[in-house]
């Protein structure tokens, strides 16, 4: 059940109430005081409960690839851990309003479900399953977005009694999306992959075609023993599995049921630092593949699973993580050229400034940062 808490509707600012700009400079600096992720769900969520009140949250770090929720997650004032499995996996499988994976491409990320239905929330499957009998009467949800690239997703929960969100609401947390991807994209970047010392084989977890959690494998036992706190469900398997993992295990089922046409990975990282990858698909059962059981693989991240990461975190475009990974492949500048379809000059200006953004001089200095030193072709420690 949800747990209410007391609303405030009004903040006070220096004897007056605070302008829309105040409210936002204030959580953006709260935000970026943060040491980690976790912190800034924290401080950002507190402070804006104080100018748009909510009686529960869910705000969650995302595979910017995939949009899929990874660690960390906070949840505040909601019910157990498996209401919290019913939320993501009507989320990934039901039709529903605004969901995640539209609001990624979005022109504005930010809807409230109220607003989005003509103040008929009912016509949301999540709603119809879950929110109205717990109560909840609008919810508010955000994709934190920048670059074009999913880093984060929140959403805010108001009890029967309280108001819809507003525009003027939905507006304010329309403006911090970008601030707060930002900030969540260059905590991403910090650590590194695993430098391969004490890996193991594969961890496997394998799903029924009820999504139930039928074996595993002694490697991912080990795997979860290192994944930070979070939410979790229990299984048969005598251990919890983090809301990540088996929501990702839901989109592999997506796919197969042809409801998304992306995949199901995620990136998480583990409580010591290190990054694991966690790849999910369909087996083919009886019934045909969108019946059967999915397997899911955890494994250490392998250096070029996190190099889109790290080019985002230094501002790398597009186009020119392109060229960067091209040059790691070991190619000249005139293969890149014809491979991009671009002119050799395009493709100096572009390491030009791959070069600046990355604070590398060589083509070898570049390949170490986004990658990995023991990955770098012999045969390219030039410049430009």
């Amino acid at each position: 059940m949800l747990i209410c808490i007391q609303p405030l509707y009004v903040t006070q600012h220096q004897g007056g109430v605070m302008t829309r700009s105040q409210r936002y400079a204030e959580i953006v600096s709260a935000a970026e005081r943060s040491a980690d992720a976790l912190e800034l769900f924290g401080h950002a969520s507190a402070r804006l409960r104080r100018v748009v009140p909510f009686d529960g949250a869910v705000w969650s770090a995302t595979d910017p690839e995939t949009g899929l929720v990874t660690a960390p997650m906070q949840v505040e004032n909601l019910g157990s851990a498996e209401r919290c499995a019913v939320y993501w996996e009507s989320e990934l499988l039901e039709e529903n309003v605004l969901p995640f994976r539209d609001l990624a491409h979005a022109a504005v990320p930010v809807g409230a479900l109220r607003a989005a239905t003509g103040d008929s929330p009912a016509r949301s499957a999540r709603f119809r399953r879950l929110l109205g009998d717990q109560g909840v009467d609008d919810e508010l949800r955000a994709v934190l977005r920048t670059g074009g690239r999913p880093w984060g997703s929140v959403s805010l929960f108001r009890l029967r009694g309280a108001p819809p969100f507003g525009p003027d609401e939905i507006a304010l947390l329309a403006g911090l999306s970008g601030p707060l991807a930002e900030l969540l994209c260059r905590f991403a970047a910090q650590g590194g992959p695993d430098d391969g010392r004490g890996a193991s084989a594969p961890g496997l977890l394998l799903f029924d075609e009820h999504g139930e959690a039928t074996s595993i494998n002694e490697e991912a036992r080990g795997y979860l023993a290192l994944l930070p706190d979070g939410p979790s469900t229990p299984s048969s398997l005598g251990l919890r599995l983090p809301i990540w993992l088996t929501s990702t295990a839901l989109q592999a089922r997506a796919i197969a049921q042809e409801r998304d046409h992306g995949n199901a990975r995620i990136r998480l990282r583990t409580r010591d630092g290190r990054w694991l990858t966690c790849r999910a698909s369909c087996l083919s059962g009886p019934s045909g593949p969108t019946g059967g059981p999915v397997v899911l693989v955890i494994e250490p991240a392998a250096p070029a699973d996190l190099a889109g990461i790290v080019a985002q975190a230094h501002g790398l475009t597009p186009r020119e993580f392109e060229v960067a990974r091209l040059v790691a492949r070991g190619q000249p500048t005139a293969d890149i050229a014809a491979v991009l379809f671009i002119s050799p000059h395009t493709v100096r200006g572009h390491l030009k400034a791959i070069f600046s953004k990355m604070a590398v001089s060589s083509r070898g200095e570049l390949i170490a940062r986004l990658f990995a030193e023991e990955h770098r072709p012999p045969d390219v420690t030039g410049g430009p």
